[in-house]
C-alpha cells in the first residue's frame, strides 16, 4: 500500500514538491498517481505529456517528474512517443517493430 501524497500538493491538489529520497513511499504514490492520468495504449507527444504533467505538478518539477516516470519503468518512450509501460500502445498509434 501506498502512502498518502498530500503534503506533497497545494489546495487544488496540484504536486508542488518531491519527496525526498528517504520517502520513497510518497514517491511511489505520486507517481502512480501520474501514470493513473495516462490512457493505456495510447502513445503520447511530448508535449502531450508536458502538458499532463504541468496539469497537474508545478512547472519546476516537470523535468523530475518525467525523469522519474521513466526510470521507475511506469513511461515509456522511444522516437515515436511515450506510453503506460504496462500496456502495450494499440491502433494507429501502435508502434511497429522493425526487423
Amino acid at each position: 500500500m501506498f502512502k498518502s501524497f498530500d503534503g506533497f500538493t497545494d489546495d487544488y491538489g496540484r504536486i508542488t514538491a518531491w519527496p525526498s529520497d528517504k520517502r520513497t513511499q510518497h514517491q511511489m504514490a505520486i507517481l502512480d498517481h501520474l501514470t493513473g492520468l495516462f490512457e493505456s495504449g495510447r502513445i503520447y507527444s511530448p508535449d502531450e505529456v508536458s502538458q499532463i504533467l504541468r496539469d497537474h505538478a508545478d512547472e519546476s518539477l516537470e523535468e523530475t517528474l518525467l525523469t522519474e516516470l521513466l526510470d521507475g519503468d511506469y513511461l515509456t518512450r522511444d522516437e515515436r512517443g511515450l506510453w503506460r509501460a504496462d500496456s502495450r500502445p494499440t491502433g494507429a498509434n501502435t508502434p511497429t517493430r522493425e526487423e
